[in-house]
């Protein structure tokens, strides 16, 4: 994101794409807002400059300074913890609410991460301690290595698994992708972030799933997205691995899977959509694509995630991608079974017939 850039939609990562995908200048206005106050929270502009002028004092004592801030958007400033770090440069993102009654705030420098938000009429702000914190972490910060993780390399019986699901040797180890020490066995697919290893995924041959505790939660494959102006999201670590094989590294998986349904109509502040945290976690990432193809499984609840993450993301710049017909009546599941069993041309090809999100949900 460059330096300064705004967006005018709350509680979204859509933040600076309209319906041209024309980017690139401090500050664009997205063609729709996904957020509409209901009209019994119309403001009452009094009392918001009373906030404000409140809220204003307590995150300028914070070293924050708010001059330029827009109520709704998202606004890129120096942040007066690590002062921009090496690169001297606007790592915090700032929001501040509609009313005018909170504000909250994160670093994206790696080296720093301080965050925090505070109300109006709080004397207090909830902040984060130093160092990276992330929405979702559920205790101190970890230092994990592959060492004290108990990981090893896979073995016979995993590779010629992964060998009959189509994903090579070479993709596996590109990603990290190792096993559990023991009798056991059980793969691991590590989380990495700038290339540090910052979580791990476990899973069984009869597709039981656990995950570290007290760890981050991210996109799998965060690092192949870093500077991707075009990003696809799957549903699964596997199916990450299968797109990878039809030659789109650009690709992420969700952490968590997919919900039953979609929650709810409106959208919560990010601090407490903590099921999505992922994504905001990783929105500095998220925010450079113009493009995202949302690639989820085909089953109801896949579709539910889709929906989810559209919504977030915003649905003008996502694209739904549609897998193949099996028969007359069903089509393969996911970016894996289509690998299987119509090959990488396929799966390639799927991808590039994605559709605009909207036009593939119009009701």
């Amino acid at each position: 994101m460059l330096v300064g850039f705004k967006a005018t939609i709350p509680f979204t990562l859509a933040s600076k794409f309209i319906s041209t995908y024309n980017y690139g200048f401090l500050s664009i206005t997205p063609t729709t807002t996904l957020f509409t106050p209901p009209a019994s929270l119309k403001r009452d502009e009094n009392k918001e400059v009373d906030n404000y002028a409140e809220l204003k004092e307590k995150v300028e004592n914070l070293g924050i300074c708010c001059n330029s801030v827009t109520p709704e958007e998202y606004t890129r400033l120096m942040c007066p913890k690590c002062k921009g770090g090496q690169l001297i440069e606007r790592s915090l993102s700032f929001h501040m609410s509609w009313k005018r009654n909170y504000a909250l705030w994160r670093c994206f420098n790696f080296e720093c991460g301080w965050a925090g938000q505070i109300l109006a009429h709080n004397s207090t702000a909830t902040m984060a301690s130093d160092g990276v914190h992330q929405l979702g972490r559920t205790n101190s910060p970890r230092i994990l290595t592959e060492e004290n993780l108990k990981l090893e390399p896979l073995d016979d019986v995993l590779a010629a698994y992964f060998a009959k699901r189509m994903i090579s040797k070479d993709t596996l180890e590109r990603n990290h992708v190792m096993q559990m020490a023991g009798d056991q066995i059980i793969m691991a697919f590590t989380y990495r972030r700038n290339g540090m290893l910052i979580g791990c995924k476990y899973r069984t041959l009869e597709k039981r799933f656990w995950q570290e505790k007290g760890t981050d939660k991210v996109l799998y494959g965060l690092d192949d997205v870093r500077d991707a102006d075009e990003i696809i999201i799957v549903e699964g670590e596997v199916d990450k691995l299968s797109v990878e094989e039809a030659g789109f590294p650009n690709c992420v998986s969700v952490p968590n899977g997919a919900p039953q349904s979609i929650a709810s109509k409106e959208l919560i502040p990010p601090e407490e959509d903590i099921r999505f945290s992922y994504l905001w976690n990783c929105a500095e990432c998220l925010e450079k694509a113009s493009k995202i193809l949302l690639a989820t499984d085909g089953d109801l609840p896949g579709q539910a995630l889709a929906g989810e993450l559209a919504r977030r993301l915003g649905k003008e710049r996502c694209w739904q991608v549609c897998w193949p017909k099996k028969d007359e009546f069903s089509s393969y599941k996911d970016a894996n079974e289509v690998l299987v069993n119509l090959g990488s041309e396929a799966l390639k090809e799927a991808i590039e017939c994605a559709v605009p999100y909207e036009m593939q949900n119009l009701n």
